[in-house]
């Protein structure tokens, strides 16, 4: 056969790889796009009304599925290694499904948080909710109760009924006496929901006027907001002290 006039085939093979590398390499990206986690993505908010937009947007992002995870790399390690600066201290429950890391969708270094049951409060919790705003400027804190809270739950009937739970539960009790009252009070179709916000709002209510936190909420630097968040929905809705 004549092959005077076709090109060998191992050139055709070798001119075929070239051109597929040349297309390839015009489709790769010409730098790596932005990473969501990276060490700084956001500046960290400086007043409390910022501070409080932030958790609300990432509240949002939690409800709808669209979530950042920022601040959850090894650069933010490192980034956060030798200081940390939250935006805001959360006092929630130690409910396994109120995880506020997760629920306002933040990450490393962005959140003190301190969880008992129910948000019972006492000195050494008081003090671990004023050590940022205190100590670093933390600007916001938040109260944050929740749907169907089962230590709420049992100190209501503990105490509706008289019998003492066991052990130091019978602590969180105590500490929930004050919403329980008003709760009794206030009356309505679910006492225990009624406790639950009440806890939140008499919580909030201490701690925005306590001798140490009082003089930085007067003058603008912290807000202490009261929320609840539902279990069914992931929604957190705002019960007093929003900043404007």
């Amino acid at each position: 056969m004549d092959r005077a006039g076709h090109p060998d085939r191992r050139v055709l093979l070798a001119g075929g790889l070239a051109a597929a590398t040349v297309s390839l390499a015009g489709c790769a990206p010409t730098s790596a796009a932005p990473s969501a986690t990276s060490a700084s993505p956001e500046p960290r908010p400086t007043t409390p009304a910022a501070a409080f937009t932030r958790l609300m947007e990432g509240n949002k992002r939690w409800v709808s599925g669209d979530l950042r995870h920022p601040d959850r790399d090894p650069d933010r390690r490192e980034f956060v290694a030798e200081k940390q600066e939250p935006f805001a201290a959360i006092l929630s429950c130690i409910d396994s499904r109120v995880p506020p890391e997760l629920l306002f969708d933040t990450g490393l270094g962005d959140l003190y948080v301190m969880r008992t049951g129910g948000e019972a409060i006492g000195p050494v919790v008081t003090g671990s909710v004023e050590y940022g705003p205190m100590t670093s400027g933390t600007p916001l804190i938040v109260v944050l109760g929740h749907q169907r809270c089962g230590a709420v739950e049992a100190a209501y009937k503990s105490i509706r009924d008289g019998k003492p739970l066991p052990g130091n539960l019978e602590a969180i009790a105590k500490a929930l006496r004050p919403a329980y009252e008003q709760a009794v009070h206030v009356g309505g179709a679910d006492s225990v929901d009624s406790m639950a916000r009440a806890q939140v709002t008499l919580t909030a209510a201490d701690l925005r006027s306590n001798q140490d936190l009082a003089p930085l909420v007067k003058k603008g630097a912290l807000a202490v907001v009261g929320a609840y968040y539902s279990l069914d929905t992931g929604k957190v809705e705002v019960l007093s002290g929003a900043p404007a």
